[in-house]
């Protein structure tokens, strides 16, 4: 690994090579992807081969097919002469236009492109560190000279254990990146210079400062079939995180291909496509899809021209006819996201035919049919789409289980649901719901800090009081999700003279998403979601009666269910964290709390968070709020999400309990 490269980040640079990592503890073996040259008349003689077969000592080498000079024969005549400085002329020319053409790192992403450019200085192709007191964002990175990968894998997962890690590896890599994207968006607007001239996106810039750090996953091979850590239902806001993970290679092109170029056989194989309705003849139909080629369409998306069977296109016939299976990764609209398109990781496809017909605009167009592999998880977007028509009629679509439509009685902002289709019981109707924590009154006369509030007015400035109670900085982003995680967040309160658009308003504001309390055989009570919860955002308040310790102690002894906020992990610690991106990063220490040492009473009164299940690897996090008060032994118990959230997933969180508890509370078994 150079000196930039962490590694403890799944690398495996050898095919056939088995790797162990010792700091992860976990071991992966990358298979070697049979000889093309040998099937599909040979497939037989290949299929026999075990891991164990094809584990080698070293990387073995690949005899590169000799590549074809241009030749000038000897003339003879004036005539052939004449006819060879004409060759050589066209020959001259064809050269100088294909270096025209060589691939450049575009905006310094590492991105091919066909444009004419000037070569850029190679001594200028390393991470440009900013400067001491200037923002990381002025300076955009000039990553090193980044190639695609030139020979096919697939990888081989040995265990559960280390599935889960990988598993692990991924989310990790995906939040570095989606905090690294928060936060370039958020310095950009404290710099107003950033605002002259075009503006570089976020997402781009992120993806080429991780690549840069040696942060992407997968890059060194082209990944045939599944992709380590990445599981069926996982969504995507932004096409370059695809590129971050290995899942699809490609910004712009919907066919992600070895090429021919990289390929030792000298052929294009395609592994991975992108639906998302750029071509008007295709004809999506779920587990089987007519997908168009790529190809002869203008700036308008309009077809033009007729396309050819080269590129991207001539790696799906080739996948088609050695029977290799594609990734599909849709692109879809989804109501209340962040951005205009979602894409969701729907599984493995099969080409099982193509053919050549002319299509709506009139111009020839490829046509590849392809048919979903069976033995796979529920389609992602199937599952989407059920949630919403879930949210707006549940009784057709779930005629039967439904006890409650609301167990709130509109005391939050959206319903929650209360779903039983196992047995008789309907204990979260019995007992009183609240949407905020009661603390004893006693609490809003007192406190560490003065009650006073900024002055701002309609919205909060950089230098307001409430941002330097943050250590100098808003907590949330203008979309409201949170841009680092801290020992306590201090929002904008009743003290305060500005408007309720405030963006440090967020968690005062209560439950914004649609969720579900549900009966489950496997874990007694759940929650799960009905809206798609993006990464860093707020879900709700973890809700219940404050009391003292020696209060809960007394309070225990009659079977009342007692939560600890000073058990549950730390998880707010990952969440912004860059040191991997910036050598120099800093966690935040200020604002700091004490040891807290209260509990909540959750039997009689509480809301739907405390249905949440207990997970060792959760998708929801504790972050500590004040702002209605200011005493920093009793902050609010906030939760946010970890990670996107797919509708009709379970919210997990990590109580701090012990390896040896199952993982529900009382009132959830």
């Amino acid at each position: 690994p150079g000196p930039n490269r962490d590694p403890n980040t799944f690398r495996n640079r050898s095919p056939g090579v088995v790797s162990v990592f010792g700091s992860l503890g976990w071991m992966s073996t990358v298979m070697p992807f049979p000889d093309l040259n040998l099937m599909p008349d040979s497939q037989s003689s290949t299929a026999g081969t075990t891991a164990e077969d094809t584990v080698v000592t070293g990387k073995p080498l690949v005899k590169a097919e000799p590549i074809e000079e241009w030749q000038i024969p000897p003339s003879s005549s004036p005539d052939q002469s004449a006819s060879s400085d004409l060759v050589a002329e066209f020959i001259r020319i064809s050269n100088l236009f294909r270096s025209a053409f060589k691939p450049q790192q575009v905006e310094g992403y590492g991105l091919d492109s066909g444009a004419i450019v000037a070569v850029p200085d190679e001594d200028n192709r390393g991470l440009i560190e900013p400067p001491s007191g200037v923002s990381s964002v002025v300076v955009s990175p000039r990553p090193a000279k980044f190639e695609r990968p030139r020979e096919l894998a697939r990888i081989a997962i040995l265990s559960h254990d280390q599935r889960t890690q990988l598993r692990q590896v991924m989310k990790q890599t995906r939040m570095i990146y989606e905090c690294l994207r928060v936060h370039l968006l958020a310095e950009e607007r404290k710099c107003p210079a950033l605002g002259q001239g075009r503006r570089a996106r976020s997402d781009m810039t992120a993806a080429g400062m991780m690549r840069a750090r040696g942060l992407w996953l997968n890059y060194d091979k082209h990944i045939v079939g599944p992709v380590a850590g990445v599981e069926i239902g996982d969504v995507f806001f932004y096409r370059m995180e695809l590129c971050v993970i290995g899942l699809h290679g490609q910004q712009q092109a919907g066919i992600d291909c070895l090429t021919a170029e990289r390929s030792a056989t000298r052929e294009p194989i395609a592994t991975s496509i992108i639906v998302s309705g750029g071509y008007e003849d295709d004809e999506d139909k779920g587990d089987e899809l007519i997908y168009t080629g790529h190809g002869g369409q203008d700036r308008h998306q309009r077809q033009c021209e007729n396309q050819r069977l080269v590129g991207g296109n001539l790696g799906m016939e080739r996948s088609m006819q050695y029977g290799i299976e594609v990734r599909v990764i849709r692109g879809i609209k989804y109501e209340n996201s962040i951005t205009s398109k979602v894409y969701v990781y729907d599984g493995l496809y099969k080409i099982v035919e193509y053919w050549f017909a002319v299509g709506k605009s009139g111009f020839g167009v490829f046509k590849f049919r392809l048919v979903r592999m069976k033995g796979q998880p529920r389609r992602a977007t199937e599952v989407m789409s059920f949630a919403q028509r879930l949210r707006r009629e549940p009784l057709k679509v779930m005629p039967y289980g439904y006890v409650s439509f609301d167990i709130s009685n509109k005391k939050e902002n959206v319903p929650v649901y209360l779903f039983n289709d196992i047995d008789g019981d309907q204990e979260p109707r019995h007992y009183e719901y609240i949407t905020k924590s009661v603390f004893p009154p006693a609490i809003f006369g007192q406190g560490g800090i003065n009650r006073s509030g900024c002055d701002c007015t309609n919205s909060c400035t950089d230098d307001c009081l409430c941002a330097r109670k943050n250590g100098g900085e808003f907590a949330y982003d203008d979309n409201g999700h949170l841009l680092r995680g801290k020992h306590v967040v201090f929002e904008c309160g009743d003290f305060c003279k500005c408007g309720p658009g405030c963006k440090s308003r967020v968690t005062q504001k209560g439950l914004r998403k649609g969720l579900e309390v549900f009966r489950s055989k496997a874990t007694g009570w759940g929650v799960r979601t009905l809206d798609l919860i993006e990464a860093g955002s707020f879900i709700c308040e973890y809700a219940g009666v404050v009391v003292t310790r020696q209060q809960a102690e007394i309070l225990s002894m009659n079977g009342d269910v007692m939560v600890y906020p000073g058990r549950f992990t730390d998880q707010w610690c990952n969440w912004g964290d860059l040191s991997q991106v910036y050598p120099g990063y800093v966690r935040p220490n200020y604002p700091s709390l004490p040891p807290l040492d209260y509990a909540m009473d959750v039997s009689k009164m509480r809301n739907v968070a405390c249905y949440i299940s207990h997970s060792k690897e959760p998708n929801v996090m504790v972050q500590f709020v004040l702002y209605d008060h200011n005493h920093l032994m009793f902050p609010r118990v906030m939760l946010f999400a970890l990670e996107n959230i797919s509708p009709l997933a379970e919210l997990s969180l990590d109580y701090g309990l012990a390896d040896e508890v199952n993982g529900k509370l009382a009132i959830c078994n």
